[in-house]
């Protein structure tokens, strides 16, 4: 009797203690996701939300678990401020005890948060953040990026514009998205010549005297006179084009962006550039099992920063199974690095220098279609990664 007992009590201490150890083996793989709900870039940052949790119930095949480990996604609004989304994000390593981190929506905020990672040795994705900076000389080993950089936003535009005797002045936010994406622009134009760079408050609504600027720089040139458009949220800088830029032999361009803003180009007709997505350019089962998830749950299409959400839960998944669940910080590090992962957008591959995400843009010509409330970006054709001499602009 008094050995049953004791056998009883070794069972049960040895239950007790093997209990936390599955338990640790089983706790939750914790995810924050620090974006922007609301503030000046809030449609941009909910559709990344969306994709974020649309990704990550498709790479799991509906589980929403790897190795039985659950995926739990904590949101946190920035604002589009750089102090909040700093502060967010420490709270989020500190206190939620995050495994990794999301985002933000705004370069300013991004540029604010990449210390934080590096003083917690954590990671953080960012999506959809492109200052070149994020992954150029502000960059640290913690930091991954799916989004796309300026540079590759600039090399795929230039495709379309830089050629011989064509002049080009350009319109941009006078902050890090908008000075970056110029910066690499002007970089990867080799042939045409650019006469002026206009920077305007992220604010601004009345585009008067800006546009006037252009004009005065633009009107005398002789070839073909362009003026590309980088802009972001709030503010229709499209609104150019009333002071009559035909007259003058003006033409704009730009590259893609959100499905609503992409009503303006309708005004526009033939114009070309590159854009990072379409709903309807991909073809591959990641992108169809999107845009037919998405009809399905909101009867829309996809858009612009969905499937950027979309592309970083791709490249958690992938790299988690790959780990085995293993959430440790420098075992993702060592098995991101040069890793590739399916897409909306096709194959992505993190490049070991900078952890940049090098990936297909898609050159397209607008063309009105009265079927649909936006200009419509027809593939001209898909600029492969391998044709895009990407910098790397780190000190690594």
């Amino acid at each position: 009797m008094q050995r049953r007992t004791w056998v009883a009590l070794a069972a049960l201490a040895a239950s007790a203690l093997s209990a936390p150890l599955a338990f640790g083996q089983a706790k939750d793989i914790r995810i924050a996701h620090v974006y922007s709900r609301t503030g000046p870039l809030e449609a941009y940052g909910k559709q990344t939300q969306t994709g974020l949790m649309m990704g990550l119930d498709y790479a799991t095949g509906g589980t929403m678990a790897i190795n039985g480990r659950k995926i739990v996604v904590i949101e946190k609004d920035d604002q589009g401020k750089p102090d909040l989304g700093k502060s967010l994000l420490a709270t989020a390593y500190s206190d939620d005890k995050v495994d990794l981190a999301v985002g933000p929506t705004s370069s300013g905020v991004a540029l604010a948060m990449l210390p934080v990672a590096e003083e917690y040795k954590k990671l953080l994705l960012v999506e959809p953040a492109v200052a070149d900076s994020i992954t150029g000389d502000k960059w640290n080993k913690y930091i991954f990026r799916t989004g796309r950089n300026s540079s590759q936003d600039a090399i795929s535009n230039a495709v379309a514009l830089d050629k011989p005797g064509t002049v080009i002045a350009t319109l941009a936010q006078d902050y890090a998205f908008g000075r970056d994406g110029v910066k690499a622009f002007r970089e990867a134009v080799k042939k045409a010549k650019i006469v002026h760079e206009e920077y305007l408050p992220a604010n601004t609504t009345d585009f008067t005297a800006g546009a006037q600027r252009l004009i005065d720089k633009l009107k005398d040139q002789p070839g073909r006179k362009v003026i590309w458009i980088v802009w972001a949220g709030a503010g229709n800088p499209f609104k150019i084009a009333d002071l009559d830029l035909k007259r003058h032999g003006i033409e704009i361009a730009t590259g893609g962006n959100i499905l609503p803003a992409m009503a303006s180009y309708k005004q526009f007709p033939g114009m070309e550039g590159a854009t990072y997505y379409y709903f309807g350019i991909p073809k591959n089962p990641v992108n169809e099992a999107l845009v037919a998830n998405h009809y399905k749950q909101f009867k829309t299409p996809p858009d612009f920063f969905t499937a950027g959400g979309f592309s970083a839960a791709m490249a958690i998944v992938t790299a988690l199974k790959k780990t085995g669940g293993d959430t440790g910080t420098d075992k993702l590090i060592a098995t991101m690095e040069g890793m590739s992962f399916d897409t909306p957008k096709g194959r992505m591959t993190f490049r070991k220098d900078d952890h940049q995400a090098l990936q297909s843009m898609y050159h397209f010509k607008i063309k009105v279609d009265p079927a649909f409330a936006w200009g419509v970006p027809e593939l001209v054709r898909e600029i492969k990664p391998d044709e895009m001499d990407v910098p790397i602009r780190n000190k690594r």
